[in-house]
């Protein structure tokens, strides 16, 4: 399963949590193209509007963004946030968007870091636990980090004696 499609899955859960029923990769609700936002709620979430979210995972050290990087931490982030909501704009006339977007390092872009506490604190009414908004950033920035692991274990060249056995065992996987 693909880093983005881990935080979909994690988005569409925290919303499940206080009973707020998701369609992922809903089709139909853009006529002119087959462009689909990650999710959208299925009853009024807030306002009397359904809310649709789209999830971006970013690399912040990618060549693209190594520019936009240095400008600060985020700078990443919110250039993909915008993107999405430019992609998804014609979708404000029957509906609120959210944009996620996250760098590999970490950052989350302001919209979204704005979201998740309330989102969070939802599911603090449903859960009892006054810690669910921390709890749902532990979430997508340890998944993030889980990712990273791999793609940097998976990086690294091993050189290997000819006739040089060894006993493979991922930490990273399990």
């Amino acid at each position: 399963m693909s880093r983005h499609h881990v935080l979909i899955d994690l988005v569409a859960r925290a919303f499940a949590a206080p009973g707020v029923p998701v369609a992922k990769e809903p089709v139909g609700l853009v006529r002119q193209d087959s462009k689909r936002p990650d999710g959208v709620t299925l009853i009024p979430f807030e306002g009397g509007r359904s809310l649709t979210w789209d999830v971006a995972v970013v690399c912040t050290t990618a060549d693209s963004y190594i520019d936009l990087a240095v400008q600060g931490p985020g700078c990443v982030a919110e250039m993909a946030a915008s993107r999405k909501e430019a992609k998804y704009a014609t979708l404000l006339s029957h509906y609120d968007f959210q944009p996620i977007a996250v760098e590999t390092l970490g950052p989350i872009n302001e919209s979204a870091t704005c979201f998740l506490p309330d989102l969070g604190r939802r599911i603090s009414l449903v859960s009892g636990e006054d810690r669910e908004p921390q709890f749902l950033f532990q979430r997508i920035l340890v998944a993030i980090q889980r990712f990273n692991a791999c793609f940097l274990h998976d990086g690294f060249f091993v050189f290997r004696p000819p006739g040089l056995v060894l006993l493979h065992t991922s930490i990273f996987l399990h």
